[in-house]
């Protein structure tokens, strides 16, 4: 930090260079975005080009790609203000309350290990012998190379889970949102989804051609207006939102969107990939938090590399719904099948989620400490309810980094989230909660935070 204040420009105090530094990093960002949006400002027309013997090298260079720039400009202003990139850490074990990096430990808060099933011995043994017994691979897609019983006993235990028909699994989670959204809707059909709703179901949509609105975070009155205005001009509705939001750590009143989709016939989503092992008394989610049937959501989306130890995504409803993506989703008909290995895992950490919900209950209360912990010190917390989610939100990108870095100096590993991730002034650092986190671990990471902001 010192280093920092003497090299200052033309006299400017840290913190209003650091200001300075951060509207002109935050302009840069603006100029390449709108230039990546408006194809006209960069693409030559069809004519221009043919009257010309060379094509421009915006068209045949990788590292002239607006997304590049953008890349780089983020790096040039990292060094500007003195924040090294705290991104890509290479974790030397499991990652649970604590992780080892560079040989030393870290009390953790950048994993998605929610009920700390992943390292689990007896979800590490399912994944041991379904290797033995199938190898490590499905090597092709299921229509194709068939099933093993391991994947259907997965789909069939997440179906009863949410009480519904039946369940499909791929092998991505945000896959899983891009082909069922992208695959189900087309052209004239509308997507409405929460204004702060995961990238892929962003991506599904304009994969789709469907005309796509975004309604006010949690905002049910706020969609029933657009629906009442906008129902009519359109055949098929999808409304997207997340059971808990993985930037703010906050959740829909489900009741009311159920009601919507009632009243204006719309299908209903609810990406769970956050929620499941959360939620509820028993960590079954959304559903069992809100007390609904199953049956009332048309889609439920859940992801498997967070409360279930293991990667992919399902998708979860009426058995008409499930048949039509096996059968016709692209990203299930022309993807290799979920690894048995992977399947076994989910399925083990299902049976512990069941066995011990004591995890759940610890992992609420630990959640409930920090933000009450944090509140108290007068940090942002945002809307957060004190699950497994809790933003600090700085504000300023540079804060946020600085902060970040500051806090993994002092033994606690948490990234931050910067703009365009999250909305300009609202970056903040993403504290992940595990049900394995003490309460001294809590207490000193509260102590060190403010200690920190203080200095900035």
């Amino acid at each position: 930090m010192s280093k920092t204040k003497k090299s200052n420009l033309f006299g400017l105090s840290g913190s209003v260079k650091d200001q300075l530094a951060q509207k002109m990093l935050e302009k840069r960002l603006k100029k390449v975005t709108e230039a990546k949006m408006q194809n006209g400002d960069v693409l030559r027309t069809r004519k221009s080009l043919q009257s010309n013997s060379k094509i421009p090298d915006e068209f045949c260079r990788f590292d002239m790609f607006p997304g590049y720039q953008q890349i780089r400009i983020l790096e040039a202003g990292g060094k500007q203000l003195g924040v090294p990139s705290p991104f890509f850490k290479e974790h030397e074990g499991v990652a649970g309350n604590t992780t080892t990096i560079n040989g030393h430990e870290y009390i953790n808060f950048a994993s998605y290990n929610y009920l700390d099933l992943c390292g689990h011995p007896e979800v590490s043994e399912a994944a041991k012998q379904a290797i033995d017994k199938y190898g490590t691979s499905a090597s092709a897609s299921r229509p194709v190379a068939g099933e093993r019983p391991i994947q259907r006993e997965l789909e069939i235990a997440l179906a009863k889970k949410y009480e519904v028909d039946d369940c499909i699994v791929f092998v991505s989670g945000h896959a899983t949102n891009v082909t069922t959204i992208g695959y189900l809707f087309g052209p004239k059909d509308l997507i409405l989804h929460d204004s702060l709703i995961h990238n892929s179901v962003v991506q599904g949509g304009q994969l789709s051609g469907a005309t796509r609105l975004p309604f006010p975070h949690n905002d049910w009155q706020a969609l029933d207006e657009l629906l009442f205005q906008q129902r009519k001009n359109y055949e098929r509705v999808l409304i997207v939102i997340e059971g808990i939001y993985s930037m703010d750590g906050d959740y829909p009143d489900l009741k009311r969107f159920i009601e919507i989709k009632k009243r204006h016939k719309a299908f209903l989503m609810v990406d769970e990939a956050h929620s499941l092992g959360v939620l509820g008394e028993k960590g079954h989610g959304l559903q069992e938090q809100e007390g609904v049937d199953g049956h009332e959501v048309d889609l439920w989306m859940g992801t498997l590399s967070k409360t279930l130890a293991s990667c992919g995504g399902y998708i979860a409803g009426e058995k008409a719904l499930v048949e039509h993506l096996k059968y016709s989703a692209p990203g299930f008909l022309y993807s290799v099948g979920i690894s048995p290995p992977l399947a076994a895992s989910a399925i083990a950490a299902l049976k512990i989620l069941d066995r011990e919900p004591e995890r759940v209950e610890s992992l609420k209360a630990r959640g409930q400490q920090f933000l009450k912990l944090a509140k108290e010190k007068g940090l942002n917390v945002g809307s957060s309810a004190g699950l497994s989610v809790i933003p600090i939100i700085t504000g300023s990108s540079a804060t946020a980094g600085r902060l970040a870095n500051a806090c993994f100096e002092r033994g606690i590993n948490v990234q931050p989230i910067f703009y365009p991730a999250v909305q300009e002034g609202m970056a903040r650092l993403r504290f992940f909660i595990c049900s394995s986190h003490t309460e001294e671990q809590i207490e000193q990471t509260i102590d060190i935070l403010v200690e920190e902001m203080g200095k900035f």
